[in-house]
């Protein structure tokens, strides 16, 4: 029975605070990256704060599996590091209390958080993700706001080039529009000397009021019939004109069913569902093609197939040898025959590419989908080894603070990622399985952090630079009697 000590509150008190300061910490500076990621999808489109709320509310979600283990990972190092420094592990081993009863009450903490996070990741992350890509969709397909700037051409407005010499008391001065929406063989300029933007009220149109100009249109789309070369055009004087162009500036939001059948979209059941289904589907379609080239065109067996049953009956290939066969033909013959077999190997290949296309996405699917299954518990397992990695790290480097720790953390964080990204790339591409890609991080850190634990309950000295200096003495020495001897001798005192 497990019986709280004021030793375990005490523990569990310094490691609460630090872990929940690192973690808004994580989660800030992930947020800073993804936001700077997706910069371009949110400035200059002149939306409201609600909706740069819901942004950033969906991105802080989707970032919290990956801030979760570095902030354990930060937080374990230093609240280890400062206990080591303060000489507060010393005295409590001296009292006979050991590591695994120190760190006890963090491992429970640890082994909830776990469970947490997987029950983040397989219900509130699909959710989360689903609403953020899907809102960047919207983002995406926003018109930008309209800033219409002076001395250069604004290309804001789809296939329209509008320049702009100079603003004064509200109005446009002297301006040129090329209007490229017929084609550019179907181009029109406009200039007038001045004139003035606006909306119209329902937000889904550009008005253009423009005062003393002119305009030259190509109508090279109306020459139908005619002989000449020359190419007709319209030329037109005006001293108020208005043009109406397509330019919605409201915020139209996507459907979120577009991603309902995106691996990111769903949970453990939905995603088991998703590949049984598409699986079956898949072997069924290449139990199909497999079947179709083997019965009518391995060895050109559409050719026997063809004949009477007897023929084919009385027909074996192992009994003749080809190239003999192919030998005793006349010229004529041989040639029509080397004709037929180009002709059906590239049959063949073109049969084999288009297999290769319809059985290619449905791979890809379940690919994907097996990816998402196992990441769901690989992240959730990464909390529980960041903690046997941070915890006995500290209390061997024995150094608090935010400066060792914090290096020893993202130099860490950046090798669990490497192999982590390396893993997920293997499995993408199908030179892995996605058992293997997935877990791969996990099994290269989970022995470095049962070798960390051992030498921490043991108190190895890990970072004692006066032992791998001895150490490299020694080899030194062992290198100088092979040089100077070349072969070991042992060293004989007479007496």
């Amino acid at each position: 029975m497990f019986i709280i000590k004021k030793i375990d509150i005490y523990i569990f008190k310094r490691f609460i605070t630090l872990f929940i300061m690192t973690f808004l910490i994580c989660i800030f500076i992930l947020l800073m990256q993804f936001l700077w990621k997706h910069f371009a999808d949110l400035v200059g489109k002149g939306i409201g704060y609600d909706v740069l709320a819901e942004f950033f509310l969906y991105a802080t979600a989707t970032i919290v599996p990956l801030a979760l283990p570095l902030a354990i990972l930060l937080a374990s190092l230093m609240t280890f590091g400062n206990m080591g420094e303060n000489f507060e592990l010393t005295a409590m081993k001296s009292a006979g209390i050991s590591l695994f009863r120190i760190i006890r009450p963090l491992i429970l903490f640890i082994s909830l958080v776990c469970v947490g996070a997987f029950y983040f990741s397989n219900n509130v992350l699909p959710i989360s993700q689903s609403k953020l890509y899907t809102l960047i969709l919207s983002l995406r397909q926003k018109s930008p706001e309209l800033d219409i700037p002076t001395g250069e051409f604004y290309n804001g407005i789809d296939g329209i080039n509008l320049y702009v010499r100079g603003k004064e008391n509200g109005l446009l001065k002297d301006m040129m529009i090329y209007d490229f929406s017929g084609g550019f063989e179907n181009a029109s300029v406009t200039v007038a000397d001045s004139g003035k933007v606006q909306f119209t009220e329902d937000k889904k149109y550009l008005l253009l009021t423009l005062y003393s100009g002119e305009s030259f249109e190509n109508l090279k789309k109306q020459r139908l019939g005619l002989a000449s070369a020359n190419i007709p055009y319209r030329r037109e004087t005006f001293a108020e004109k208005e043009i109406l162009i397509d330019f919605d500036s409201g915020f139209n939001r996507f459907d979120e069913s577009v991603l309902q059948d995106h691996n990111v979209a769903k949970n453990i059941n939905q995603l088991s569902q998703s590949i049984d289904s598409v699986g079956k589907i898949l072997k069924v379609r290449a139990k199909e093609q497999s079947d179709e080239i083997v019965q009518r065109r391995y060895f050109g067996r559409e050719l026997y197939n063809n004949r009477s049953l007897d023929i084919g009956k009385n027909i074996k290939i192992k009994d003749y040898n080809p190239d003999s066969l192919f030998m005793r033909m006349p010229q004529s013959e041989m040639e029509m025959a080397a004709s037929v077999a180009l002709q059906k190997a590239n049959d063949m290949k073109n049969q084999v590419e288009y297999n290769s296309i319809t059985l290619g996405e449905p791979q890809k699917y379940v690919t994907r989908h097996r990816i998402e299954w196992h990441r769901k518990f690989t992240l959730s397992f990464a909390c529980l080894i960041f903690f046997f990695i941070g915890a006995p790290l500290g209390a061997i480097i024995r150094k608090g603070g935010l400066g060792a720790p914090v290096v020893i953390s993202v130099i860490m964080f950046i090798i669990y990622y490497i192999i982590d990204n390396t893993g997920y790339k293997m499995a993408r591409e199908g030179f892995w399985t996605a058992l293997q890609g997935m877990w791969l991080s996990s099994s290269v850190l989970l022995p470095v952090g049962i070798f960390l634990t051992y030498k921490a309950a043991v108190d190895a000295v890990l970072f004692n630079p006066e032992q791998y200096a001895k150490i490299w003495d020694n080899i030194k020495q062992y290198l100088n009697r092979i040089v100077n001897t070349g072969k070991i001798k042992r060293n004989l005192i007479r007496k």
